[in-house]
């Protein structure tokens, strides 16, 4: 058996901001530094054998916090990093509605059918992101993995291996610095814990000192 961690980043300033982030590589906020933090001590009793992250800041940020005092080095896999949102990396929504209205609405109701001009489609971001939990599960076998990703790519891979199609994305909820954990063994993926926000209760007001 395989027991995997599924963390998504913490918050930036572009998360409150609700400008589309995608590839560009935007740091955590002070924020997103505590609840970092918050991850790493919901952690402290779990033995992490390996720790993968996507290559944009704030996901490398957040993991090399959960990973401080642990005797496993940050590993970066491609196959996790945010998905292209194409010319729309960078805008507001507010901005995006207005410049592509038509497309907006889909990504709002039909998202399976939206590919983002000069970006990708959720079915890239599938096929990359299960073609790279694979191969980690196959380098780990028998041993404890925490991944830090993205919103996209977080829901994505808890649609593919809860058999769901993509147009239950809007039905997986995935808030900053989320903990989601679930186990490979026989095949088959098994889902224990989603979107667990219970340890960023004590985050507001406080400093990453405080943790």
């Amino acid at each position: 058996m395989v027991k995997i961690f599924l963390i998504r980043h913490g918050e930036t300033d572009w998360n409150r901001e609700q400008i589309f982030r995608g590839r560009v590589d935007v740091s955590l906020n002070e924020v997103g530094l505590v609840q970092a933090r918050a991850v790493k001590v919901w952690l402290k009793d779990e033995k992490v054998d390996a720790l993968y992250s996507s290559p944009l800041s704030r996901a490398l940020e957040t993991a090399r916090i959960v990973g401080e005092g642990r005797n496993c080095e940050v590993k970066t896999e491609e196959g996790l990093i945010d998905v292209n949102f194409g010319k729309w990396q960078g805008c507001s929504h507010k901005k995006v509605k207005e410049q592509y209205r038509e497309m907006y609405h889909t990504w709002q109701t039909k998202p399976y059918l939206v590919t983002f001009p000069e970006g990708e489609s959720l079915k890239d971001v599938k096929a990359r992101v299960m073609g790279a939990l694979e191969k980690i599960i196959k380098n780990h076998p028998k041993e404890t993995i925490a991944m830090v990703s993205h919103r996209v790519v977080c829901k994505v891979a808890i649609c593919a291996i809860l058999g769901l199609d993509l147009s239950r994305f809007w039905y997986i909820k995935q808030d900053t610095c989320a903990i989601n954990m679930f186990e490979h063994r026989d095949g088959n993926y098994y889902l224990s814990l989603l979107n667990d926000t219970c340890h960023l209760r004590r985050v507001e007001g406080a400093s990453p000192l405080d943790f």
